[in-house]
């Protein structure tokens, strides 16, 4: 018969009372690496108790974690030596199989899944309730840590092994949490595109996203005045470039509003507006300026309008605000823009011009398609096929199916695109 006494019952009860202590820090090592930094600023911020704590905790995880499983590990030592102690007096040498078993079940369940279990369905609100007295544990095992640190550090230098920091930058960190929420569907499409549009324009330049030379309406100065007015009133443009003698010449940039100043002025007679009076000096930009430094510029210098030249000095394109703008919100129509379908779906099918920027497609088609050799759909074709491909070739690219539909000169101006079965 099983004879309990008043020291059973003492060595009993400090069993129960280190299993509570090790669900403690169970709990507290699962809510304190799983509690999100950023809300935890928030929190900060809005003057919540404890999550200041928190984040002065999580600011040295080793140290932290460190603190957490020796703590742990001395409660759980503790509570199987006293178990199998208890064990031994009460059953005899069958006592040792029975307290393994017992506090396996019982660590187990009690000390580590179930403290675990709530901690990681409310990580935060966990995180500050157990902030104090975490923090009162780390300070009083400092020194016992921090030796244990010095003993790791010898072990990893002595096996050549060496302690990596994070893998992924703040940036990708950012985008792969709004990824998977989408994904989720707790952030819809286009606020992913926005929020990807904005971590994406450090990694531009003008070149990617400026209008092509070819797109640019340019306005001969050398030509008479009336002309000059004619041609700013049939273009939907606010700003043109003008040029002289030759369009790689530009002299100047010629506003609407500074035109019709001088209309007023002249009394409506056309021939009288002097151009090259009134034009703007131009403002050069070099084709490698990435976005955030363009974006920049144009708030310093509070301009809205910038040609773009290459090395030699070329022009290459022109590239506004509005093209910086567009990158994050995407496309911005006015009452004077006309509406171009540069993508259509068919099926599983996409017609798509040869010069849709390969960033929009992916972004509307929500498609992977490289964008680091090519700007645009024509750009990557030729890149990857090495050549001009004609009418009704069709090539298998990254993943994807190629057919060219219309060529025009040098140019592939009509592109049917398929996504090929992974």
């Amino acid at each position: 018969m099983i004879s309990i006494d008043t020291e059973t019952i003492i060595i009993g009860s400090s069993v129960v009372f280190l299993l509570m202590l090790s669900a403690f820090f169970s709990g507290s090592e699962t809510a304190l690496t799983a509690a999100s930094k950023a809300r935890m600023h928030r929190l900060e911020q809005d003057g919540v108790r404890g999550a200041s704590r928190v984040n002065g905790l999580i600011a040295d995880r080793e140290s932290l974690i460190g603190a957490i499983l020796l703590g742990n590990n001395l409660v759980n030592i503790l509570a199987s030596a006293l178990t199998t102690a208890l064990f031994l007096r009460l059953f005899g040498d069958v006592g040792v199989v029975l307290a393994t078993a017992v506090m396996t079940v019982l660590i187990l369940v009690f000390a580590e899944v179930a403290p675990k279990t709530y901690a990681i369905s409310n990580p935060d609100r966990a995180a500050i309730m157990v902030s104090a007295p975490i923090k009162l544990i780390k300070t009083l095992f400092a020194p016992i840590v921090m030796s244990v640190e010095i003993i790791i550090k010898g072990l990893f230098k002595l096996f050549g092994i060496t302690a990596e920091g994070p893998v992924l930058s703040a940036h990708d960190e950012l985008r792969g949490a709004v990824d998977y929420l989408s994904q989720q569907g707790e952030v819809i499409k286009y606020d992913r595109d926005m929020i990807g549009g904005v971590l994406d324009l450090k990694e531009l330049t003008v070149e990617e996203i400026m209008v092509h030379r070819k797109n640019i309406t340019l306005v001969d100065v050398g030509q008479k005045a009336r002309d000059v007015v004619s041609q700013v009133l049939d273009s939907q443009f606010t700003r043109l470039p003008l040029f002289k003698g030759t369009k790689d010449n530009i002299t100047g940039v010629l506003h609407v509003r500074d035109l019709l100043k001088e209309l007023h002025n002249v009394g409506g007679d056309y021939d009288k507006v002097d151009v090259a009076k009134i034009a703007r000096a131009p403002w050069f930009t070099p084709e490698t300026t990435t976005l955030p430094e363009q974006l920049a510029a144009f708030r310093s210098r509070r301009e809205h309008f910038a040609l773009v030249v290459d090395e030699y000095g070329a022009l290459m394109g022109l590239l506004t605000l509005e093209d910086i703008i567009e990158e994050i919100i995407g496309e911005i129509d006015d009452e004077y823009d006309t509406p171009v379908a540069l993508s259509r779906r068919i099926k599983s099918d996409v017609i798509v011009a040869g010069e849709f920027s390969l960033r929009d497609l992916n972004r509307e088609q929500d498609w992977n398609l490289p964008d680091d050799e090519a700007i645009t759909v024509a750009g990557l074709i030729i890149h990857g096929a090495q050549i001009i491909p004609e009418p009704g070739q069709i090539f298998s690219l990254h993943g994807f199916r190629f057919e060219i539909l219309e060529r025009k000169r040098n140019q592939i101006t009509k592109v049917k695109v398929r996504k090929l079965a992974d």
